[in-house]
This record gives structure tokens, C-alpha cells and sequence, in this order.
């Protein structure tokens, strides 16, 4: 089965775009979600990053998550720490999960597939876009914060330019109806590539 990673600035539809897919019967793996669910899970997980963070990083079992964020979005090398915590495991899991997919093809949908090294291991790359603005707009509607908040979030993710060049499709998503029909076409295109493989 092909790996096709699915990413996308904070704020581009990732995710929409994903169940998008979904709906077409595409097996879809949300890495985030895996994440929050092994860092509350997974007891040496957690005893790492309460000692990288410190006791407050839990609160009644679970990953403080706005108290996390707040740290390591200010400090660069604490993201890289956390990240070298929890990214290796989310990766077994995938490992695991894709083992009882069915089908030509899935998708692994990570917010920082680029930045973590993933992609490497992804036969194709679909990259979601979508202005600055409007990304800034949902990201401050969807998780009610400050545009300032979502800039820091975005200045530690790659730029998008940088990531276009490693992307081997892209999808623009500003109108749903359109997103779903590039959805559908890359689908096909997809499908057809993979048959031939």
C-alpha cells in the first residue's frame, strides 16, 4: 500500500480535506490525533514529558495542552524535544495501523510532515494552501485566539514556499466546492498511478 502524506499550514483545511478523502474510501491516518491519544496513554511518554516540562504539563491525566503550547512555541529547543518524544512513537503506531488498511493507497495527515522528516517516507506528498489571512482568520474562530498566538504557531512551522518544493501535488482551499472537486480529480489520478505501480 502507497503512503500519501497530507499536509498543510496551521489553519489550511487539512483536515477537511482529509475526510474529504475519507468519504471516497481512503484509509486516512490523522497523526495529531494519534499523538494527543499516545501522549495521554503511553506512561514512559508521559514520564518524558513531564520531565522535559515539568508536573504541570498533566492535569487529571491528561497533556495540558495550552500550557505545553505555551512553552515550547516560545522555545525552539523544547519543540525539538518534545517532538523527538512523541513523533518516533506516532510513527510505529502508523507502522501498525497501515498494516490492516486496505486498498491502493492511504493518507497520513501531519501538520509537520516536512519539519518532523516524515515525508521521507511517503511515496507522494499533497500540500493544502490556503492565504495567510484566511488561515490566520479560521485558525482564530476554530481555536478562539489571538491572531498573534497563530502567528508564533506558524513561525515554527516551515514556510509554505519551502514546502511547495517538496510537495507533489497541491490542493488550494478557499471554496469547498472546488476543494471537492480537486479532491475527486487527484483521487483518480492517484488510483490510476497506483494501479500501474
Amino acid at each position: 500500500m502507497k503512503v500519501v502524506g497530507l499536509t498543510g499550514g496551521i489553519g489550511s483545511g487539512k483536515s477537511t480535506v482529509a475526510e474529504m478523502f475519507a468519504t471516497l474510501g481512503v484509509p486516512i491516518y490523522i497523526a495529531d490525533v494519534e499523538a494527543k491519544h499516545l501522549s495521554n496513554t503511553d506512561k514512559e511518554l508521559k514520564a518524558e514529558v513531564v520531565e522535559l516540562l515539568g508536573e504541570r504539563s498533566y492535569r487529571d491525566n491528561e497533556m495540558d495542552r495550552a500550557y505545553v503550547a505555551d512553552i515550547v512555541f516560545e522555545d525552539s529547543q523544547k519543540l525539538r524535544q518534545l517532538n523527538a518524544i512523541i513523533h518516533p512513537r506516532v510513527a510505529r503506531h502508523f507502522k501498525e495501523w497501515k498494516l490492516n488498511q486496505k486498498g491502493l493507497y492511504c493518507i497520513k495527515e501531519a501538520a509537520i510532515l516536512f519539519e518532523n522528516g516524515s515525508y521521507k517516507n511517503c511515496d507522494a506528498i499533497i500540500l493544502v494552501t490556503a492565504p495567510e489571512r484566511i488561515r490566520i482568520e479560521r485558525v482564530v474562530a476554530r481555536d478562539n485566539t489571538s491572531p498573534d498566538a497563530v502567528k508564533r504557531r506558524m513561525d515554527n512551522q516551515w514556510t509554505e514556499s519551502r514546502k511547495r518544493e517538496l510537495a507533489h501535488y497541491l490542493i488550494e482551499n478557499i471554496d469547498l466546492e472546488k476543494t471537492r472537486d480537486e479532491v475527486l480529480c487527484l483521487h483518480k489520478k492517484l488510483l490510476e498511478k497506483y494501479r500501474k505501480s
